[in-house]
């Protein structure tokens, strides 16, 4: 192992390479210095380019950093990832067909790393099938450009299997804490652990070069054995940051990194308007006990609704960075999380939700078909991606989606037990049909998985391919405000309920008594 400056591992990154980075969202774990030197070289020599990217999650400010260092014209020439929504710059290259974009399962790219690093003909799964994943739907591609077959349908004992092709990786860029003399890296100040063992030993299998950037350099042997995450043998070249950031938001927060746990009443609360809403009625489908995974959007407000109704302690949250128990966080900071009683590295967080390990999962929409399928991927001009959505959705045994029920400019007036629409949103979300399906809702069916649809105004099941609409807020009319607000009539309910008044009320909801009660 040899200590480099962050211009000096820039300099290994050779035109055409394909580079992997580590990290998840808003800085979490994301080498920047290095990503940052790479950037500076393009833009002082013109290279590296034609660059294969390839990060296993979102990683952006949604600005200038992570990704959107590589978002230069010329210097990518592909993108493989999961999400694009941090990285604006990427969307449009994407968009103009300026690259070759791919969007994989988050899950699938997490777990890939393990099956390229033990030498196995790609990962085998039945994630992504019969979605835009799915060679028959698209193959992932999200520019006309993306010609290569990166994921190919297989039949074993009679059942359909999807195939994700391994690839190269010619030079990886991870993060940890602390480095010791021999290269040994520990991550006690990192808010997630990602995949960075896999992605190591992945990285050596193909002969690839591994640079970790770290906060600090240890003596050798003094690191706890127990604590190091990426041992020196797989490590060649290590890039110390002394103001290396927890995530691009947070200098440092002791409990991200678990040192400790904050009291319940320092959890962050959500204001109350109609995000809250729907995260109030999505957290009434909690059951006594349950594991449930909280996905991005509007979803991560259950965990702070959670956490002012007293019920954390009674329910079991995760998120797919890999954390059981606690509080995940909403917000910039989100994919982290407080409070927790685990942390896994996230193929393996994964094994568990593929398993059928949740009960429940929570996740946003972007938009909802006649059939009860789901887009969150791509929209208009708009490239998202997917992230672990597909992972989730697909295998949990309960799904509750969750939005509003319109977008762009919606205004609600609440507070007295009804709610009233003060502004529309401009865009329609429940849609005659949608670009790419992320959630397919007959599949789910014959599969005997169940979901609902939770906005702040109304909650619709998936009943025999179609949604029924089973509860209407107070105050709101349902042919004006409901009806009138989709491209498709949806089946009624005969008992058709009135939601929760309490949903529309300022004060807590009292849902600890809830579940005691169940």
């Amino acid at each position: 192992m040899k200590v480099i400056s962050a211009d000096e591992a820039a300099k290994l990154v050779r035109n055409g390479d394909h580079v992997l980075v580590s990290g998840s969202g808003g800085g979490h774990a994301i080498p920047e210095a290095v990503l940052e030197s790479i950037e500076k070289r393009f833009r002082e020599s013109g290279t590296p380019k034609d660059l294969t990217l390839v990060h296993v999650v979102g990683l952006g400010d949604r600005a200038t950093k992570g990704a959107a260092r590589f978002c230069h014209e010329g210097m990518l020439r592909r993108s493989i990832t999961s999400a694009l929504i941090d990285s604006p710059a990427m969307i449009e290259l994407a968009f103009a067909d300026k690259i070759e974009s791919y969007t994989l399962p988050q899950g699938v790219l997490s777990q890939l790393m393990r099956e390229m690093a033990a030498g196995r003909p790609g990962l085998i799964t039945r994630t992504g099938l019969h979605t835009f994943v799915d060679p028959r739907q698209g193959g992932a591609r999200q520019s006309p450009s993306a010609k290569d077959d990166l994921v190919e349908v297989m039949t074993i004992d009679g059942e359909e299997y999807l195939r994700f092709r391994p690839f190269p990786l010619d030079i990886v860029f991870l993060r940890g804490t602390t480095a010791d003399e021999v290269g040994n890296v520990s991550m006690e100040h990192e808010a997630i652990f990602g995949e960075m063992l896999s992605t190591a030993q992945a990285a050596r299998r193909a002969g690839g070069i591994v640079v970790v950037q770290v906060k600090r350099l240890a003596r050798r042997g003094t690191l706890q054995a127990k604590n190091v995450k990426i041992p020196g043998i797989l490590v060649d070249y290590v890039v110390v940051d002394p103001e290396q950031r927890q995530t691009y938001a947070t200098d440092y927060s002791p409990a991200y990194a678990g040192e400790l746990r904050v009291p319940a009443h320092a959890l962050k609360r959500l204001p109350f308007d109609h995000r809250k809403i729907v995260a109030r009625r999505a957290a009434m489908e909690i059951e006594p006990g349950a594991i449930c995974n909280l996905g991005a959007g509007i979803s991560t407000g259950i965990s702070a609704v959670a956490a002012e109704e007293g019920i954390l302690d009674h329910i079991v949250l995760t998120n797919e960075q890999g954390f059981i128990g606690g509080a995940p966080l909403t917000g910039v900071d989100s994919g982290a999380s407080e409070n927790y009683d685990a942390i896994v590295d996230q193929p393996y967080q994964f094994d568990f939700y593929d398993g059928g390990g949740l009960d429940i999962a929570f996740l946003s929409f972007a938009e909802v078909d006649p059939k009860g399928n789901v887009n969150i991927s791509r929209f208009g001009s708009k490239i998202v991606g997917i992230g672990g959505f597909i992972n989730i959705s697909q295998n949990a045994k309960h799904v509750v989606f969750s939005g509003t029920f319109t977008s762009g400019g919606l205004e609600v007036k609440s507070g007295d037990g009804t709610l009233f629409i003060a502004k529309e949103g401009r865009h329609k979300k429940f849609v005659g049909g949608i670009e790419q399906v992320c959630y397919n809702g007959e599949f789910a069916a014959r599969e005997g998985r169940t979901a609902i649809f939770v906005t702040e105004r109304a909650v619709f099941r998936a009943v025999d391919g179609t949604l029924e609409l089973i509860e209407v807020a107070p105050g709101i009319d349902l042919d004006r405000d409901i009806l009138s607000q989709m491209a498709f009539c949806p089946k009624v309910a005969g008992d058709l309920k009135p939601m929760d008044a309490r949903l529309f009320r300022a004060e807590p909801m009292n849902l600890l008594g809830d579940l005691d009660a169940r």
